[in-house]
Order: structure tokens, then sequence, then C-alpha cells
């Protein structure tokens, strides 16, 4: 396992994406998947240039965090309302927030540790069932209720691709998510500010950049298959 090449050739695809879509590098943040990984892995990605790290597991972040460099904290799996707790003062971004109750969770953690709260409403733009996310016709309903709140504010969207290896699939359904983006940027809701499109992973992160993304969630790209022996 070279961190290092992967790395250096995860740039280069995300460079290459980016410039067919009529972007610059530097408008695509890379947010490194770690889960299951150990915290030297964390390090050493740190230290080649990684400044976004993302967990599957709030108990995961809670875990590391003393031991990985200073670095921003993603929480991109799916959250329960009694794990917000541990990630609440942690992590700078969480992108799967699927309901209203979820919402008012991460408000009520917030206002509890005195901290401001960016997350992404998770779409299920493909309808699969075995998928997180709220339908695009439910997304409204929670922005309207970001109106409502003082420590949470809606930064984006995010969404989970169905695992494909047909390409064409998968870009309907960025497509969709790039123009529901765009949709309610025109609409502008109250504490919504649609900054970020987080989409594409490890095997479809370069059709997810050339479809409008400009978060990218790479995981076994840079670090391997999953480690399921690590504790």
């Amino acid at each position: 396992m070279n961190i290092r090449e992967n790395l250096e050739e995860v740039e280069r695809r995300i460079t290459a994406a980016a410039e067919r879509s009529g972007r610059k590098r530097d408008d695509i943040l890379l947010v490194a998947v770690t889960k299951t990984h150990p915290a030297d892995m964390m390090n050493e990605a740190i230290r080649l240039g990684v400044t976004d790290i993302g967990e599957n597991k709030p108990q995961e972040v809670r875990d590391k965090y003393a031991d990985v460099l200073p670095v921003k904290w993603h929480l991109i799996g799916h959250l329960q309302t009694n794990k917000v707790k541990y990630v609440i003062d942690k992590v700078c971004l969480i992108h799967s927030v699927d309901s209203v109750k979820l919402m008012d969770e991460i408000e009520r953690q917030a206002e509890k540790h005195d901290v401001n709260m960016d997350i992404l409403i998770q779409v299920n733009i493909s309808g699969e069932e075995t998928k997180s996310g709220v339908s695009a016709d439910e997304v409204e309903e929670l922005l309207l209720h970001a109106g409502t709140l003082k420590r949470v504010k809606v930064m984006g969207l995010m969404t989970i691709a169905p695992k494909t290896d047909n390409s064409v699939t998968n870009t309907l359904h960025f497509d969709n998510m790039r123009q529901l983006f765009i949709d309610i940027q025109a609409k502008k809701y109250d504490n919504v500010n649609m900054k970020y499109l987080s989409m594409g992973m490890s095997g479809d992160y370069e059709t997810a950049i050339e479809c409008g993304a400009n978060i990218v969630r790479v995981g076994s790209a840079i670090f391997g298959e999953r480690d399921y022996t690590h504790k």
C-alpha cells in the first residue's frame, strides 16, 4: 500500500476531471475517507497534504480524534440522533442529514456545546431502497425547517450513487442532483447556502466531478480496501 502514489494518482484524476468540466483543481474538495483505517495511515495522508478526512461512523471520529494530526473532519455516514453528541464538537461538516428530527438534535447538541454546525442534506436521488436520504421531493421540507434553526446551516446536498459498472446510469443520477442543486440555489431559502455538492466516491468520483460535484469522498483509491480487523 503506497498512500503517496495513490494520492498522486487521485489528484491527477481530479485535476483532469475538473478541467473537463471547465473548472480548476482548487474548485474541488477532496475528502479522504478513512473508515476502519488506523490513525497512523490517516496521519501519513495528512503529512502528504490531505486537509479533510471523512468518517462513516461517529464512534470512529470519537475514538481516533486525539491520535490524528490537525485536520478538518467530516461525518459522511448515516448518523443516528443518539450519536450526534460524539461528533458535534469535532467535525466541520455533516454530509448525511436526512430528517427534521436529526436536524433538531444537531441544533440541540450545537447549542449545548456552543458551536455552529454546517450540514448537507442527503438525497436518495436513485430511489434505491437500501440507500439513506430523502427523495428529491422531500428536500424542501428540510430546507424550510432550516429557516427555524439558529445553530445549524444547510450548505448543500450529498448523494451516494448506486454501485454499477454502467457510468451512463450514474451520470444520469449525478446530472439530476446537479439540477436539483441549481434549482434550490435559484429559490434562496433562509439559512441555506447551496455551496457544496458532495457526490462521487472511489469508483465514480471522476464522473461526479464532470457532472458538477465540488466535494468528492475517496477512500479505497487512497488507502486500499477497508481494514475490518482494525478496532
